[in-house]
């Protein structure tokens, strides 16, 4: 699978590169970024997914995220997709609206038309992408962990959930949860998926759980000034969930933190140092 370099940049002893490729799974150009620290040739390191939420592409994460000093630190490949397919024909919310179309794929194969054609995001993040990752940089295919924010915690968890056997660790910053509950997801799910809520519950975390998924442990961070958590992230019901099916959940609300990067910065060491403690282990 051929990748095209849009740029890199030294920074923290490794390399910092933004990359292109025209995915299969989306019928379009798909842009990501990834940070590989200094390492010693020929060998294998361990990666760090991160998934971001509605609006994003790769660079928010990427420029605002904080994360390459630790990640060179501890010797974590991180690997940050776009949220959605972009160019020319790829349709969008009919009005506009920013929680649904461009740059809020969730993370699903859309079935209902008109997004049916480009929004395979479960396809591109679960196959594609960690395939032309694997043959272009040196990762280790059997220490893998994945995070993300918002809608990006909500397709971090629900894969984790989906694959506990591909990841070794998954962990989220202010993640919906339970999106068939919530209005970012209903209306998510029931565009891209259709009407019938059963087909809703592989794509939503408390669902998954509730039916009967499991995973090693769970790192949650939430700002308790944020200001969709009450009526879209309703961390409580992950809480309930994990709690019911004995899943260890290390759930943090954060006094005075919104739902902005300066919270995500403020914790992305403690999340890499959760994630790189269980990577590196033997």
């Amino acid at each position: 699978m051929s990748l095209e370099t849009v740029s890199e940049n030294r920074s923290f002893g490794g390399t910092q590169g933004v990359y292109r490729h025209a995915s299969s799974s989306t019928k379009t150009d798909m842009t990501f970024s990834v940070f590989v620290p200094a390492h010693a040739q020929g060998s294998r390191l361990p990666v760090v997914w991160y998934l971001s939420g509605l609006t994003c592409t790769h660079a928010n994460v990427t420029e605002k995220g904080e994360f390459r000093r630790v990640c060179a630190e501890l010797g974590l490949i991180f690997v940050a997709p776009d949220t959605s397919p972009r160019g020319e024909g790829v349709p969008d919310d009919p009005a506009g609206a920013y929680d649904f179309g461009l740059g809020a794929g969730f993370y699903v194969n859309a079935t209902q038309e008109p997004f049916a054609r480009n929004y395979h995001m479960w396809n591109y993040i679960t196959q594609e992408l960690p395939a032309l990752v694997a043959e272009h940089f040196p990762i280790d295919t059997g220490r893998q962990s994945i995070t993300g924010h918002s809608m990006g915690g909500h397709g971090a968890l629900t894969i984790a959930l989906t694959y506990p056997e591909r990841f070794r660790s998954v962990s989220a910053f202010a993640p919906i949860v339970a999106p068939g509950q919530v209005p970012w997801g209903e209306k998510a799910l029931g565009g891209y998926l259709g009407a019938d809520k059963t087909l809703w519950r592989k794509h939503d975390a408390v669902a998954l759980i509730e039916d009967g998924a499991r995973i090693r442990d769970l790192l949650v961070d939430q700002g308790e000034a944020d200001q969709f958590l009450q009526q879209q992230l309703r961390p409580e019901l992950l809480k309930a969930a994990c709690e019911k099916a004995g899943i260890p959940l290390t759930l943090r609300l954060q006094p005075g933190y919104d739902h902005s990067y300066y919270f995500i910065s403020t914790f992305m060491e403690d999340h890499l140092r959760w994630h790189g403690k269980r990577l590196l282990e033997s």
